[in-house]
């Protein structure tokens, strides 16, 4: 293997959203990883991306990528509905996998990935870039070391901005079916956070609702409806014993953007951010003991995966993530979020779907 992680990246169309503010300048900062090869659904774009991003191969079948003896891994970045079919190929090939959050449009299709994925022996990793945030990895660290001690209550709230009007190619998350919306999306990541902290959810209950039920193409100029969730409540008991509360919305201005409050006998942890738990902006962390006020708590070094001049904001959790898919395959140890990781969620977030159906209270397995 070269000294670096020879990466196929399924979705490297230069104009991609996510991966241009994320993915793109995070592998190429990144001391572990090279874009070996790029793959896209056409000829043009896929040879557009290579010259973008100075990779060897270019390739319009995920297929032929995986493959190709000159990669090591692929990075599966692409519309939720299509993650199964090149992460499937790649596992397949006995390529080592690293696959957005959601891993798969629905539970089932994580579970198969991922017993897939035991069954070839190779390393996997998924985007639930909050388990790689150094804030929170603090957070973690504060709460399991005693800093709050007995935690009795902890609350979450996200507001994003959900804009009412977009064009058609932006309005396929109106179907639940997809797998992309405020529920799967921006509710997994923000709860995912919590139960990283935090530890699981012992029981739930959930309201999952949609405030908006039309959005309006502006290239269609047409209304047309839409039936995923853009707001969702959830309350319970954490497996420690703490009472907890989640609240994910996406609202048409303005989001406040991220904070979770947690609260013990010895002190209280408060953690605070533009957008999201999982985005690469570094989340302030506040905490108090005893009478005393809130301060500032600095975030050890130790936390920090990627080199002192990596950029900042949403490449920051995503070369966290690559610098430890790199070692996982280097040294078969991996502190990843894994495909593992990523059945856990799905299965919670059915839970709480069923909680929302049903309009009562479920214990979690």
């Amino acid at each position: 293997m070269a000294d670096k992680i020879r990466l196929g990246f399924v979705g490297a169309n230069v104009n991609s959203t996510w991966s241009g503010q994320s993915h793109f300048p995070a592998l190429l900062a990144s001391p572990d990883v090279e874009m070996t090869a790029v793959c896209t659904t056409r000829p043009e774009s896929a040879e557009e991306a290579r010259q973008a991003f100075g990779a060897k191969l270019a390739f319009h079948d995920f297929n032929d990528m995986a493959s190709s003896p000159e990669i090591d891994a692929v990075a599966v970045v692409v519309r939720v509905p299509s993650h199964y079919e090149p992460t499937k190929a790649a596992i397949e090939a006995g390529k080592h996998v690293l696959t957005e959050w959601p891993l798969g449009r629905n539970t089932a299709e994580a579970e198969e990935l991922t017993a897939l994925e035991r069954a070839k022996g190779v390393q996997t990793a998924v985007g639930l870039q909050s388990r790689v945030s150094p804030a929170l990895l603090y957070v973690k660290d504060l709460i399991d070391t005693g800093y709050v001690g007995e935690m009795l209550s902890c609350t979450v709230n996200t507001f994003r901005d959900g804009p009412l009007n977009r064009t058609s190619g932006g309005t396929w998350q109106r179907d639940p079916g997809m797998g992309a919306n405020t529920l799967t999306i921006a509710t997994g990541h923000v709860i995912d956070a919590l139960r990283f902290v935090a530890g699981d959810f012992k029981r739930v209950a959930c309201m999952a609702s949609t405030q908006v039920p039309q959005w309006y193409e502006t290239d269609t100029q047409r209304y047309v409806e839409t039936t995923s969730p853009d707001n969702v409540r959830v309350s319970g008991q954490l497996q420690r014993g703490a009472a907890a509360s989640v609240h994910v919305g996406a609202v048409p201005w303005a989001g406040t953007g991220y904070r979770m409050e947690i609260f013990g006998r010895e002190g209280t942890l408060v953690v605070t951010g533009n957008v999201s738990s999982q985005r690469g902006e570094m989340l302030r962390v506040q905490g108090a003991q005893g009478n005393h006020q809130l301060e500032d708590l600095a975030i050890p070094d130790r936390f920090v995966y990627v080199p002192d001049d990596f950029p900042k904001g949403d490449p920051f959790n995503v070369g966290q993530l690559y610098a430890l898919f790199a070692e996982a395959i280097r040294t078969g140890q991996n502190r990843a979020p894994t495909f593992d990781t990523a059945v856990g969620l799905h299965r919670f977030l059915d839970i709480v779907k069923q909680a929302s159906d049903g309009g009562r209270e479920l214990t979690v397995g």
